[in-house]
């Protein structure tokens, strides 16, 4: 008897490991085809991997949008208005590769219904090395004109588990590190940059529903820490605010711009 109920215990821990990696795949691989549909601005198809909570948000440089209507609002009105002139899909001569790498996936269960598992909650990092740019043959007819460029990005996304099983995206929050053209590279880029966001929706019509605190956004050569959703594997601490800080060489950082944070 005792051996029974040593195999069950046994069994019972592995199915649950199995759900936490069958889990943790599907979210690594949601992030991996929003980085696909974005590369060829299949915007419909992006905003369709959102959430419909009234949680659900993105937030990019420096707003949040808020619910799937404010998630559209960014990717359909906004992005494909201005990069594809409001098709869903690419235009000729215009790149925009999303690579999605390094993704570190943690699954919480403590809010999940036990016999579905609907409302687990995940949290992913990742990383993104952009390339883009107007092939010289589309100068006349694309709004950005000629042009190419590098830029890096860090992902700290959350992500719902739904009712019917599926995972989609809950909060995704994109934080373009650095830009860099690719005749002067990354080090003597100091403008040229996308502004941040400063007015809302509805007095943009494609803005944000709300704009993020100044020195809560951060742009190359700013080089604050974006956040860790995890604590460190061996010690368990998460990492102290004035170590994510950035001073200048040998300043003090009670000088200099506070710690980011994921709050929200």
């Amino acid at each position: 008897m005792a051996d029974l109920t040593q195999l069950q215990q046994t069994v019972e821990v592995l199915q649950r490991e199995v759900t936490r990696l069958r889990d943790q795949e599907e979210i690594r691989k949601l992030q991996y085809k929003y980085g696909y549909y974005i590369d060829k601005c299949l915007y419909e198809e992006v905003v369709e991997l959102f959430s419909e909570s009234p949680d659900a948000y993105v937030q990019f440089l420096g707003g949040r949008y808020r619910t799937k209507a404010g998630v559209r609002r960014l990717y359909v009105n906004r992005f494909a208005g201005f990069f594809v002139g409001g098709r869903n899909g690419p235009v000729h001569g215009f790149l925009l590769d999303h690579p999605q790498i390094q993704g570190i996936v943690d699954v919480d269960y403590s809010s999940a219904d036990a016999a579905t598992g609907a409302g687990a909650v995940g949290k992913a990092r990742f990383r993104s090395l952009m390339q883009a740019g107007v092939h010289v043959s589309q100068a006349t007819k694309h709004p950005r004109g000629v042009c190419q460029w590098f830029e890096g990005g860090l992902y700290e996304n959350e992500f719902i588990k739904e009712a019917d099983g599926t995972w989609r995206i809950l909060k995704l929050r994109y934080f373009p590190f650095w830009h860099g053209d690719v005749e002067h590279g990354w080090s003597y880029k100091v403008a040229g940059f996308v502004p941040f966001m400063s007015k809302t929706f509805p007095e943009d019509p494609i803005g944000p529903d709300e704009v993020v605190p100044e020195e809560q956004c951060m742009m190359w050569p700013d080089t604050r820490v974006v956040p860790f959703h995890y604590n460190h594997p061996v010690t368990g601490n998460p990492v102290s605010d004035v170590d994510m800080q950035a001073p200048q060489y040998k300043d003090d950082p009670a000088g200099c711009k506070p710690a980011l944070k994921l709050d929200g």
